[in-house]
């Protein structure tokens, strides 16, 4: 297809991410439609994406942006590590695989701010129609999808002592916090098939890659949408050290994330245009709200040394070849684990209406993301603020869209200090943890911070030198009805036409969770809204 040697699609979605590919599923239903996605990173051949395990090797620039954020004030001006999916499936073929969808008051408070329709009714038939649950069909799950949610297939020693030891200390168990209640600990259910990593690439691209109306293009940056009086009527994108142009007569689909999404309308002139102008970006369409509201939640751990029993030192060659011997045979052992097994949704007080901290349980040393090793054997235990006060921007270096944006979750620098006070409530939730009996067997002692570290002065001293990213950024494309939002609800571009968000930018506040499930939600949602040409 062709218009003066440009090629010509209806919709043209860029980034095959959780909700691009799910985008680009939907749109392509319609065998009428062209649609044209396009990814920056390259095909999801790696075979370290598909062995589940294997995420925690994938940090190089074949399959992660890789970024860093700006130095952070309030975490002793730390540039901090900020990874985010560069392949087919993007941060879901790179991630722990976990589904979480979040509380309902999460989605009502989306409502609340004049999101009708993203309300909690709104959004779960959403979440139900991609579902394939391998063990639950009820009101909240789904069966006959196409991302298969299930059981791990194996829990580590320890893992199974971390959920004996949070009802140890009053933690009620719960078989399922995507359910009626979120409260509670949990072994998580997880995004596998048939003991493999199940990314949204695999669950909405892979089976219908021969659809004659879909066209997949990887390794192909976009770098600038065309806008011509006032409607987005094309993209320009690098493949090959080439320019390419193609033209949407419907519409253009951003799907990039958090980070990607943003960048590239500022890059294309639309966003803030007092910041444009600064690093030299010709202004399309001021739109102060690009870039803003960006939120992430903010991680701190503490580790201990344990009995060997743990994840560590399992992919010395020779464990690792018997490992992957199992792995191939039976489709059981270490190489089927998400590392983070277990967690638990706890109140920092009686106050709270609902969970405000989240823990993860990953039965190995994990530190600095697991780019520092250690000898021996450990656990840590992951903890986070799960509705963070402080927001943050991204913003752009330059007009180069080569150069890496400018990242900042701004963590704790709310000036309540709530941000603050919650990050510690939940660090001395993973203390009382470690100190149970049902871990005595198998801890020998803290290893971080260490028993010494117990004045609040020291935690924070701490948590200011470990604290890292959880890796699940949003809003910053917020949608909403104020001037500050950058989409309405049926997430079109405020001011333009034919141009839509979808994906998790586009959230006005973070979920109570892991952001994966929503994220694919959002995609559905979003697809569906261009379908039926209105908001459902």
């Amino acid at each position: 297809m062709g218009r003066n040697n440009i090629d010509v699609y209806d919709y043209v979605v860029v980034g095959a991410g959780a909700a691009g590919c799910v985008v680009a599923n939907r749109l392509s239903e319609d065998r009428r439609c062209s649609v044209l996605l396009l990814e920056a990173g390259g095909p999801d051949r790696n075979p370290l994406i598909h062995i589940p395990v294997g995420f925690t090797k994938l940090t190089s620039p074949g399959v992660n942006w890789g970024f860093s954020t700006v130095p952070q004030p309030q975490m002793n001006d730390r540039q901090m590590w900020y990874p985010q999916g560069r392949t087919l499936g993007g941060s879901t073929s790179i991630n722990a695989m976990i589904y979480i969808r979040g509380h309902r008051s999460d989605y009502e408070s989306w409502r609340v701010l004049g999101n009708e329709g993203w309300g909690y009714d709104g959004v779960l038939p959403y979440f139900r129609i991609s579902e394939n649950n391998t063990r639950l069909n009820n009101q909240y799950h789904g069966v006959g999808g196409e991302l298969n949610v299930t059981q791990q297939i194996q829990h580590n020693p320890l893992t199974r002592a971390f959920v004996l030891a949070a009802q140890e200390i009053g933690i009620d168990f719960n078989p399922d916090v995507n359910g009626a209640t979120q409260d509670g600990v949990t072994f998580y259910d997880v995004t596998q098939r048939d003991a493999k990593r199940e990314s949204s690439a695999t669950a909405f691209l892979r089976p219908i890659q021969e659809r004659s109306n879909l066209t997949v293009i990887t390794k192909a940056r976009a770098t600038r949408i065309l806008v011509k009086n006032g409607k987005a009527v094309g993209l320009e994108y690098r493949r090959r050290r080439n320019t390419h142009v193609v033209h949407a007569d419907n519409e253009i689909v951003l799907s990039s994330g958090a980070v990607n999404s943003p960048r590239l309308l500022m890059l294309s002139g639309i966003g803030p245009a007092g910041h444009l102008s600064s690093v030299g970006v010709d202004v399309v369409h001021d739109l102060p709200g690009v870039g803003q509201n960006f939120q992430d939640h903010m991680d701190v751990y503490l580790t201990a040394e344990t009995a060997p029993i743990s994840y560590n030192r399992e992919d010395r060659p020779d464990r690792a070849l018997r490992h992957m011997i199992q792995y191939l045979l039976y489709k059981t052992g270490p190489m089927t684990a998400c590392v983070a097994e277990a967690g638990a949704f706890v109140r920092s007080s009686d106050a709270v209406n609902s969970p405000d901290i989240q823990i993860h349980c990953l039965p190995a040393y994990v530190i600095d993301h697991g780019r520092q090793r250690r000898k021996g054997h450990g656990i840590t235990i992951n903890t986070c603020n799960l509705r963070p006060r402080s927001v943050g921007s991204v913003k752009l270096r330059s007009a180069n869209p080569e150069e890496a944006p400018l990242i900042d979750p701004n963590f704790c620098g709310d000036s309540s200090g709530y941000d603050w006070e919650i990050s510690m409530a939940g660090f001395h939730w993973g203390r009382k943890l470690l100190q149970t009996e049902a871990f005595a067997p198998y801890i020998r002692y803290e290893h971080m911070p260490g028993v010494s570290v117990t004045s609040d002065e020291a935690i924070r001293d701490y948590i200011k030198k470990w604290s890292k990213t959880d890796y699940h950024p949003v809003g910053s494309c917020s949608m909403g009805v104020g001037e500050d939002a950058v989409v309405d609800t049926e997430l079109r571009v405020r001011g333009l036409e034919n141009l839509r968000v979808i994906d998790a930018s586009i959230m006005p506040k973070l979920i109570s969770g892991n952001t994966q499930a929503p994220s694919i939600m959002v995609g559905e949602k979003g697809a569906a809204i261009m379908r039926a040409g209105k908001l459902v």
